[in-house]
């Protein structure tokens, strides 16, 4: 194939997303059937079924059983402001976020103690098997799923402390700034990595969405004095989310 060829099914898949792009195929409008992508663009079943699989993995379609594909509903992006100042005795960024009026938006968390994995360990710099607190959160804007985050901290650094329970006690909810500062723990710089993948099937179903869709995913650890405090996944639909960062310039 010659540089700047496309083959015939990213041809018609192009074509088609245009449509859905430009409105001539309105969200919940029926794709057409594999026969008429056929007819219309005179190639074979197999390059109509593969254009009609490269939308749905891009997710502008979706499939409904013993209906047909429909175009899906494309919610215009909010941002996830990320950013490094937050005013003293704030609550935390998503806190913050959701408690916004105008997100209309609410939280649920679970917190369990449990052996930290390799993975985490590495993260928080102990040893595997160490204690750690883990909390879960979904949160929800307007009464649907928008974000999950977990959260681990040593229990090395936050046992028989008040701020054993992110929740819980005198500076609870607040965040791990403030929370840290309650026992003394300066927290003094926090990292971030931010990537994308597929969202994993228990993600997907507490996010309302299909597996395999990609999801922004950041992972957050909190420092002090190079000690790492606390880290973070934080999970969110890539098609609903922007990761948007404020950042000083020194």
């Amino acid at each position: 194939m010659a540089f700047g060829e496309q083959p015939a099914y990213l041809r018609v898949a192009g074509d088609l997303r245009r449509k859905i792009l430009d409105g001539t195929l309105p969200p919940h409008a029926r794709l057409p059937s594999q026969a008429r992508i056929r007819s219309d663009y005179g190639v074979s079943d197999t390059v109509a079924l593969e254009a009609r699989k490269v939308l749905m993995a891009e997710g502008y379609v979706e499939g409904r059983s013993g209906s047909g594909t429909y175009v899906r509903e494309r919610p215009v992006p909010r941002p996830v402001v990320r950013s490094g100042f937050r005013p003293t005795g704030a609550p935390s960024p998503y806190r913050q976020e959701q408690a916004d009026e105008a997100s209309k938006g609410t939280w649920e968390s679970h917190t369990v103690q449990e052996d930290a994995s390799p993975q985490i360990a590495q993260r928080l710099a102990i040893a595997p098997g160490d204690r750690v607190m883990r909390t879960h959160y979904l949160f929800r804007t307007e009464g649907e799923p928008s974000m999950l985050s977990t959260s681990w901290e040593p229990l090395a650094l936050t046992a028989r402390t008040p701020v054993l329970l992110p929740e819980e006690g005198p500076v609870g909810g607040q965040g791990v700034v403030p929370r840290m500062a309650a026992i003394d723990v300066v927290v003094d710089h926090m990292a971030e990595e931010v990537g994308a993948r597929p969202g994993l099937a228990e993600e997907t179903a507490l996010l309302g969405g299909v597996p395999g869709h990609i999801v922004i995913e950041i992972r957050r650890t909190y420092f002090a004095s190079g000690r790492p405090v606390e880290t973070a996944d934080v999970v969110l639909p890539a098609d609903r989310f922007r990761a948007v960062y404020h950042l000083p310039v020194r």
